[in-house]
């Protein structure tokens, strides 16, 4: 048989519903709430910042595998003029949900040497921001030489 608990203890305060000075056991109620509250902005925001760089970093890859098709296209043995920007057009056509807003542009190279530049916008998860994406590609002309010097 169980003996009663004596008054002031810590057993007779929990069935009264009352803490004994120096308890800590009811102090913390409602905390967990209130530190959610606090904590879960704070979580989100960081989710969206690590999905908006992700998005920048794909942005980034298709813009730079666009100018590398361009270019090879274009170094190409007897490539016709136009041929890289029309390849680097066709691949953006297949990536337009990573990189909007795409444009080929041929860029300033040395005399037997290709570039091209892809510019456009990184899908944007935080509103109001845009992420500006800019790639180039540089490539040597291939060409036909007889003593392999060139």
């Amino acid at each position: 048989m169980a003996l009663p608990p004596i008054p002031g203890t810590d057993a007779a305060a929990a069935r009264r519903g009352r803490t004994v000075p120096g308890d800590r056991s009811g102090s913390d109620r409602g905390a967990s709430p209130v530190e959610l509250a606090i904590v879960a902005p704070l979580i989100i925001l960081l989710l969206f910042l690590a999905i908006q760089i992700s998005a920048v970093f794909l942005a980034r890859s298709a813009a730079l595998s666009a100018a590398q098709e361009a270019v090879s296209a274009q170094r190409a043995y007897q490539a016709q003029p136009g041929a890289g920007l029309a390849k680097g057009n066709e691949f953006l056509t297949h990536t337009s949900e990573l990189l909007t807003d795409a444009e080929v542009v041929a860029a300033p190279a040395e005399p037997n040497e290709v570039a091209f530049t892809v510019t456009g916008q990184a899908l944007s998860v935080i509103p109001g921001m845009d992420f500006e994406v800019s790639q180039t590609a540089y490539g040597e002309i291939e060409r036909f030489t007889l003593d392999g010097n060139e």
